[in-house]
This record gives structure tokens, sequence and C-alpha cells, in this order.
């Protein structure tokens, strides 16, 4: 799978992209990042990205047409692309141009499982005050945000998608099933838990003797020492029961989901 990145800021990969499972990725060819500088997609002599918004408004925003330059060549180099009619670059399907902006769709999940089905992926990254909404209506095929906070710039949040992406890819992590059990892991289907009240509000997941989640946060993990300051690891780990174990898992990341966050809990499936 190949990630550009489109910044401002290119120095800033040198450290995100060198570590674990992407460090692993990009050196066995499993993924290919290439960071390109805004800045050499200008026309002027002092590659300007930014200018004033019409109307008026604090700070710069990010121009259209860099941006629309530097999708436009990187497509390119794989095949000539004609643009639309009305003047947005053709992309291919398997290709995703992702602008990361605090105006976007919460990233999630199911983002990330679907952007793990593609080929390509370019990520748009955002600064100062925004970036021209043509950019958002005419070159993006999505805006993403990470969170309902805002950054400096969209560079730690395309370093934040191409981890999670990755880390799907089939071949990235050295167990296969790992992502499967994740918090987040997508329809997990499994007994009631026992002891466990079905509230009004969890009614809509649970089905006969079945919860089918869309989206669970992990079950908690303990290691040794099986004491720790007083605090035991709980007997049901230590003892060999895997049905039993299976069974507190279930329960007590269902627990955890209702108490951490109760959003994904009311989220229906689709």
């Amino acid at each position: 799978m190949k990630f550009d990145i489109v910044t401002i800021f290119p120095e800033f990969f040198a450290g995100p992209l060198h570590y674990g499972i992407v460090r692993r990725a990009r050196e066995s060819g499993l993924i290919d990042i290439r960071v390109h500088d805004l800045r050499q997609f200008t026309q002027d002599r002092h590659k300007t990205v930014d200018d004033r918004p019409f109307g008026g408004g604090e700070g710069m925003v990010l121009k259209p047409e860099p941006l629309f330059q530097a999708v436009e060549t990187i497509l390119s180099e794989s095949a000539p692309r004609k643009q639309d009619g009305d003047g947005s670059p053709n992309q291919p399907d398997d290709t995703s141009v992702v602008l990361l902006s605090a105006s976007g769709k919460i990233f999630v999940q199911e983002t990330a499982q679907r952007f793990a089905s593609l080929e390509r992926m370019i990520l748009l990254c955002g600064r100062y005050e925004g970036v021209d909404e043509r950019v958002a209506e005419h070159l993006a095929t999505d805006e993403i945000c990470i969170g309902d906070f805002v950054l400096s710039g969209g560079e730690l949040a395309a370093a934040l998608v191409i981890d999670a992406v990755t880390r799907l890819l089939p071949g990235a992590l050295g167990n296969e099933t790992s992502s499967l059990h994740e918090s987040f892991s997508l329809g997990r289907n499994f007994a009631a838990p026992d002891e466990q009240p079905v509230t009004p509000a969890d009614e809509k997941q649970f089905t006969g003797n079945t919860w089918r989640v869309p989206a669970l946060l992990d079950y908690p993990h303990y290691t040794r020492p099986a004491d720790f300051r007083g605090w035991r690891v709980p007997e049901v780990l230590l003892s060999g029961n895997h049905e039993e174990i299976r069974r507190w898992r279930e329960r007590v990341a269902l627990e955890k989901t209702r108490r951490n966050r109760p959003d994904l809990l009311s989220r229906t499936n689709s």
C-alpha cells in the first residue's frame, strides 16, 4: 500500500514513521510512504501556500492551487489522469485523498478498515486556520478529524492514521489475530454475561442470549507478578479454564465499555 503525505513541514515525519510496526512494514515492502513538500507545488518565487480568507477573519488559510497541483502530480506518477468536467481530478477507485481537518468526520476503526482495503492514500495536512473549502468539496474524498480537539496542523493526525491503517494490513502484525480482539474490534458477538443486567439502553444490542456490539473496548490484561502491592490478578485468569476465562473477558470488556465509553454501546449496526 502507498501513502503520500502532503505537508509544509516534511521534516516532521523524520521521527514518527521510523519506529515499530510502521518501520517494519516499510522495510518489508508492505507499505511505501512518501512525504511531499507542499511548497514545491507553488508557482510564485516566494512559494506561497497560504492567503487571507475572503470576508475577513483571523489567521491564514491554505490556498487551493498548491494542494490540487500536488494531488494531480502524485496521481500522474502512476498513470495520466484527466480532470472531471467540474475541474476535479479524476481519481482511481482504489485511492483516497484524505484531508486532515478539525471540521472532518471523526476517524474511527471502521474508517481505518475501509482505508486498509485501498491501494493508495494521499494525506493532506491542514495548517493555520484551515484549508480553502474547495479542497474539501472537489479534491478530497474524505475529510477526517481524529478527535474533538484542535491541533496546530494535520501532521500528527496523518501519522496516527498511517499507523492505524498499517496495522490492519495482512502481514503487518506478528500475530494476525491480534487486531481481531482489540478495543473497537467490530461486530463482536458473545453470550450474555452472567450477573450482568440488561438495561433499557442495552436492549437493542441484545437478542436471545447473544450480544451484538458494533465496537467494544478491549478486556483488561494482567501479567506477573500475580500479586502486586496487594492487588491480585483475578483468580479466573489463573484457573486454566479457557471457557471461563473467555466469558470473564467478555463480561469485563462490556463493563469497561459501559463505564468508559457508553457512546459505543449506543451505536446501531449499519
